[in-house]
């Protein structure tokens, strides 16, 4: 193992980016702090979607929303009764919405949107203090600290929240019994009021129906001071100080800042200080909390984070495919400067067992980032094969940098666990989300199935009460498994639950395995991960007791808390013909073997021809790509050829290119997303090396298009509104510009969102490049805009004299495309079944295959599979045919696919590792 060197100018150990240790994983706070800091991007929450930008007026014009969630921050918690010690940040405003204290719009839709969120390790209390954090910071504003842990009321609490027409004693009275000194008072309203205004609808008196909503300052949407340089000057319209108000004695900011005779909101005229001084005061807003909760340390993210680790038990039953990623904050140090992050794992005894590999390690490079307001963060993806006669108890992390140094990660000394005592089997699970039907199949070690086993299902339902509460109920279920098959040394187990509620998608998913201390448990699982049909267990190894590896001589091995059998002494026969051991070719024609290589973020790596058959060889390939400089095999039978690797195609160990040649079992032929890669040996005018892009830069052309510049959005609207947004979390600027082909311009914005136009609305402006910082979900080496930016591109073909800006405020139509991207539900005589993802090593549809680059389209691939029961389509140009979907095979978000057909922009055609599935 290497070492960390001093090599790296400048590079800052990853677990000193955030001050701190990381938590040891799990921890209870994990779910929330991905929710809080993982925002866009790869396996991004979308937390701050209608926040951000800060003008953002998702629940209505004129309605900045998020000086709304800052808002029901300061109400949830106003109730507050610091001598009872009820009451503050508690989630009980759902309850409270009715009782005259919290008027307007502004509470409920809020509370519906933290509803998306709210599971047993989110409660809604956390979710509101979350929400002030991430208000702030959206329109600028400090970091607000955030710990986690509070508890959820049941019911509403006792009024008490201030009234703009209470006298300046009722408003002391009020804060002192929330915890608050005058001083404090002053301070907290100030900071409240820096954002957002007040309206008409909720305050007739303060504001006219004629003006509709008067802002508390000049920059409403800034968190900024000039809520008191403005008062201070005399020159505020804060109608809570001036105007209306002051007639009806509602003039309730007048009363407060000048409460002290205007002494302590004079001090908030310095920014610095009005800053400092905000960050206190929301920060111990959010934790007036109810006596007897319990508070965590302030959270912040991981430096290095396991993310979604799961095991699944492969065809055969002899062996788990172990899946999930490395997260790696990379804030400080940029994700093209790591080369990989190799995990290693103990087998169940804390020992060395890996079966046939020479060690018991996966090698992961970077598939994407995600983003939030102050981090981002690399994803590398986990895919290893673990022996079940050897098992998995924990693993450890290195990440590997280009510079040759290295960092370990351990868990603080303790390992990172995983149990593979209970598993839940997501392939034979399913989940039919309209009725809420679940069927759950787990696996549990034969050494524990005598314990009871149980699912547990985490769920929400409507309320359905007078009050029209906007949040649903958190209901929990537990239901006893049965046990089914046994398979090598693991057996079936299986429940069945209806879900009501018409919220299944929303639930959690637990499997147990005995109780009280001795309890073993696959826990907090995604219902919507689950398909809508449950595939079925083929083969299967003997019954067989549970092995244990031998222990190793360390003393400092990880325990395994269970009692195990012995092991039990197998014989197996073998052939008299031993079978032919494969070997890489280095040389195959005019060729010469380069490396493994992964396929592209988004896009095939090679993208010039295509060819599938099970009697695969690398002599055929050779022959089907000639003329081509590079052609690679996949997946043991498929066959791709090009001229240039796209840039987000990456080297990887040659290992990993481990599946042999359907037609030559001494040749090797890539593996599940994995390039067996020749190239030519021929003189060229450009490198036979393979290449591809390794920094991040903005990209002078794409396609057809050629880049702007920085945009800003319109006034009041798009600056792009063509064609509706397509939206990925792999989204790229080749996925955008085949989406807009045909229009004048497109433009990608917030690392996921692609807009389409012929012109730009008036209002949208050229900004500096800077500001288009934020990269593509889908490739870390190209910029994909930023908030309330655009990445612009524009035809190469369409001449022009002027700016795009200054066409705008001259043409501000845009001209629609003869069609529009839509499902297409029958394309006779099959019907549309979903999204798919394909099998685990395995393609999901296997029997035939074709690909074309300009002519895909739902019908032609559905005449070239006539006769079989399906057919798919796939990354826009591919179609795959089968009788039988390979288990691994499971149902995915219908956003997943998302590419349009190479021959009908009009349809969708599937998605990187997704199928446009027709039955």
């Amino acid at each position: 193992m290497r070492t960390k060197a001093p090599v790296f100018a400048g590079l800052l150990s990853l677990a000193a980016q955030t001050g701190r240790a990381d938590p040891t994983w799990p921890a209870s706070t994990d779910h929330m702090e991905e929710i809080i800091y993982q925002l866009q991007g790869i396996q991004g929450s979308l937390f701050n979607d209608i926040i951000t930008p800060c003008n953002n007026e998702a629940a209505g014009p004129g309605r900045i929303t998020a000086s709304e969630w800052l808002r029901v921050g300061f109400h949830d918690m106003a109730p507050h009764n610091k001598y009872f010690g009820t009451g503050g940040v508690d989630g009980s405003l759902q309850f409270e919405l009715n009782n005259g204290e919290n008027t307007g719009p502004g509470h409920r839709t809020t509370l519906q949107f933290y509803a998306n969120y709210l599971t047993s390790k989110s409660p809604l209390a956390d979710l509101i203090a979350a929400g002030v954090y991430a208000s702030v910071r959206s329109c600028g504003g400090p970091v607000v600290p955030l710990r986690l842990g509070r508890k959820d009321a049941a019911s509403a609490g006792s009024a008490g929240v201030p009234q703009p027409q209470n006298s300046v004693v009722s408003f002391r009275q009020q804060f002192d019994r929330m915890g608050f000194t005058a001083t404090e008072m002053i301070q907290l309203v100030a900071c409240g009021h820096t954002l957002g205004s007040v309206h008409s609808t909720e305050f007739p008196q303060i504001v006219p129906e004629s003006v509709g909503q008067a802002p508390f300052d000049t920059t409403n949407t800034q968190f900024d001071n000039k809520v008191a340089t403005e008062y201070v000057a005399g020159t505020t319209t804060n109608p809570l100080v001036v105007g209306a108000s002051i007639a009806v004695g509602r003039h309730s900011d007048f009363k407060v800042y000048s409460s002290d005779g205007n002494a302590t909101i004079s001090t908030l005229t310095d920014p610095t200080v009005f800053r400092n001084t905000c960050q206190a005061m929301l920060q111990k807003m959010i934790e007036v909390v109810p006596e007897g909760v319990t508070l965590t340390e302030p959270i912040s993210p991981y430096a290095v984070k396991p993310v979604d680790m799961q095991l699944t038990l492969n065809t055969g039953g002899t062996s788990f495919l172990l899946t999930g990623f490395i997260r790696v904050r990379t804030t400080e140090v940029p994700a093209s400067s790591i080369e990989n992050v190799v995990l290693t794992w103990k087998d169940r005894s804390g020992g060395n067992s890996c079966g046939s590999s020479a060690t018991c390690s996966t090698t992961a490079t970077l598939q994407g980032v995600s983003t939030g307001f102050d981090d981002t963060f690399g994803f590398f993806p986990i895919a290893a094969t673990i022996p079940t006669a050897a098992g998995i108890s924990s693993f450890t992390l290195v990440v590997n940098y280009n510079d040759g140094s290295s960092e370990t990660y351990d868990n603080n000394g303790n390992s990172y666990p995983l149990s593979d005592a209970i598993v839940l089997q997501k392939p034979q699970s399913c989940l039919l989300q309209g009725p809420g039907d679940l069927t759950i199949s787990a696996l549990v070690r034969n050494d524990h199935k005598d314990l009871p086993v149980n699912l547990g299902v985490s769920y929400l339902t409507p309320r359905n009460t007078a009050d029209n509460n906007p949040v649903p109920a958190l209901n929990e279920a537990t239901v006893e498994m049965v046990e089914g098959d046994c398979v090598g040394q693991y057996t079936f187990f299986s429940a069945s639950f209806n879900i009501p509620g018409g919220l299944s998608f929303n639930s959690r998913i637990s499997v147990t395995a005995g109780s009280g201390e001795a309890v073993y448990t696959d826990d907090f699982n995604k219902a919507s991960d689950l398909g809508g049909t449950c595939g079925t267990f083929t083969g299967g190894a003997t019954c067989a007791d549970v092995t244990t590896p031998p222990t190793p001589s360390s003393t400092t091995s990880v325990p395994v808390s269970s009692s195990t059998s012995v092991p039990v002494t197998t014989t197996s026969s073998s052939s008299s013909t031993a079978a032919p051991t494969p070997a890489i070719k280095p040389t195959v024609g005019g060729y010469v073997f380069v490396d493994c290589w992964t396929e592209g973020t988004g896009a095939r790596a090679l993208g010039g021809a295509a060819f599938a058959y099970d009697e695969m060889t690398l002599e055929s390939c050779m022959t089907n790509c000639t003329g081509f400089d590079y052609w690679a095999t996949e997946y043991g039978r498929e066959c791709y050829c090009g001229n240039s690797l796209h840039s987000s195609s990456t080297e990887v160990p040659v290992e990993e290119c481990n599946m042999v040649c359907g037609g030559d079992p001494t040749e090797f032929c890539g593996a599940g997303n994995r390039l067996e890669l020749y190239s030519t040996t021929a003189t060229r005018t450009t490198s036979a090396t393979p290449t591809p892009t390794g920094s991040l830069a903005v990209k002078p052309t794409v396609g057809d298009y050629t880049f702007v510049g920085c945009q800003t959005e319109a006034t009041g609207s798009r600056a792009l509104s063509g064609k509706d947004v397509y939206a990925d979390d792999a989204m790229t600027l080749e996925l955008c510009a085949t989406y807009c082909a045909g229009f004048t311009y497109f433009g990608t914005e917030y690392g996921r969102e692609c807009y389409c136009g012929n012109s730009l609305n008036t209002g949208s402006v050229s900004a500096p490049v800077t500001e288009c910082n934020m990269v593509c979900g889908g490739d870390p080496y190209e910029y994909c805009g930023a908030g309330d930016r655009l990445e612009l591109y524009r035809l190469s073909s369409v001449s022009s004299t002027g700016s795009p800006s200054s066409e705008a405020a001259t043409t501000t139509t845009s001209a629609a495309p003869t069609a529009t991207l839509s499902r297409t539900p029958t394309v006779s005589p099959y019907t549309h079944a979903g999204c798919w993802t394909e099998g685990t090593g395995a393609r999901a549809l296997g029997a035939k295959t074709y690909a074309s680059a300009d002519n895909m389209t739902l019908e032609n691939c559905a005449a070239f599979c006539a006769g079989y029961r399906y057919f798919g389509t796939e990354y826009a140009a591919e179609c795959y045919c089968g009788n039988v979907l390979h288990a691994t095979s499971a149902n995915a978000s219908l956003a997943d696919c998302a590419m349009p057909c190479s021959g009908n922009p009009a349809q969708y055609c599937g998605g990187p590792n997704r199928l446009e599935l027709y039955e």
